[in-house]
C-alpha cells in the first residue's frame, strides 16, 4: 500500500528499482539503484523455473527493460508500478504483465 514515487527508496514512496533495492538492503544484500544496473545482477531464470526472490523485469516503454519486480510466488510479484500506483502483488500471467515480460534474474 505504500504509494508510488518516482526516484523513491523508503517507506514514504517508491519507484520499482527502489523498492528492489529497500527490500534486499533490509535482508544484507545490496544491490544497484537502476532497473538496468539490477537486470545485469545474478543469472537468468526461465519464467517456468521463478522462485521467491527472483527479480522479474518487463519492457513497458519500448525495447529496453524499464520495470522490475520480485517474485513472491510462482505466478506473482511485488512491485511498485507508476501512474497513480501504490506497491502491491500482481500476476505474472496476467495478460498485461505477461505481454511485457522480459526476463528474470537469482541473485541468491
Amino acid at each position: 500500500g505504500v504509494p508510488y514515487r518516482n526516484g523513491g527508496t523508503d517507506l514514504s514512496g517508491f519507484d520499482c528499482s527502489g523498492l528492489v533495492a529497500y527490500v534486499f538492503s533490509r535482508n544484507r544484500f545490496s544491490v544497484p539503484r537502476t532497473v538496468a544496473e539490477q537486470y545485469a545482477l545474478g543469472r537468468r531464470v526461465g519464467r517456468t523455473g521463478l522462485e521467491a526472490g527472483d527479480l522479474v523485469f518487463f519492457s513497458t516503454e519500448g525495447p529496453a527493460v524499464s520495470h522490475v519486480g520480485i517474485v513472491v510466488a510462482p505466478d506473482e510479484f511485488l512491485h511498485a508500478p507508476a501512474s497513480n500506483g501504490v506497491v502491491r502483488v500482481e500476476r505474472l500471467s496476467s495478460p498485461y504483465w505477461s505481454s511485457k515480460f522480459a526476463g528474470a534474474r537469482r541473485l541468491h
